[in-house]
């Protein structure tokens, strides 16, 4: 019989827009955080939105793709003890991203992950709700992820707003150490 590895208590980030970049959209998004005992981490976004204003991506078959963030993704920044960081997109299409950076977007091209995100979309009359469940192998080493919850809203008319739980920077740019802003234990593999 093989268990489900039981989940740490959930933390909840609510998510802002950049000030720089409002939204057009009277959104609401929360990020529900939690960590599994094997190592890996759980991420449950909710994003409460007019659906009819909002763009989403075709479903597409699941897999690795770039430039998602181009369009409505959710994102998490996961930072290790030193300069080094993951950067992680979730699309509602089905499609993925992960990559690893040695320094401030100093991007490791020969990076190639062990595993992969498992995601599911659920479409709501208000939004949408994403889950991405993380294995241990995708995270950086380390007791205690430090995490930057993110997400890019396309509204139908194709503006862009940008939303974090912490904006340090005058420009969204969600690569910002100091927004990692929220800290969670884990148990290591």
């Amino acid at each position: 019989m093989t268990l489900t590895p039981a989940l740490s208590a959930p933390k909840t980030a609510h998510l802002l827009s950049h000030p720089a970049v409002p939204s057009a959209l009277p959104c609401i998004i929360e990020v529900a955080a939690t960590t599994m005992d094997d190592g890996g981490l759980v991420l449950s976004y909710r994003v409460t939105c007019p659906s009819a204003d909002l763009c989403l991506p075709a479903p597409q078959p699941p897999g690795a793709a770039d430039g998602l963030w181009q369009h409505t993704c959710c994102e998490a920044f996961v930072a290790e003890d030193g300069a080094g960081y993951r950067e992680f997109n979730f699309s509602p299409s089905g499609q993925w991203a992960v990559y690893r950076f040695t320094s401030h977007r100093e991007r490791d091209n020969s990076f190639t992950p062990e595993a992969e995100p498992q995601l599911s979309f659920t479409s709501l009359a208000n939004g949408f709700e994403l889950r991405a469940s993380l294995p241990a192998a995708l995270l950086p080493p380390g007791s205690a992820l430090q995490l930057g919850l993110t997400a890019i809203i396309e509204a139908a008319d194709g503006s862009k707003s940008y939303w974090a739980q912490a904006h340090c920077a005058a420009q969204p740019d969600f690569h910002v150490r100091q927004s990692f802003a929220l800290t969670l234990k884990r148990n290591t593999p």
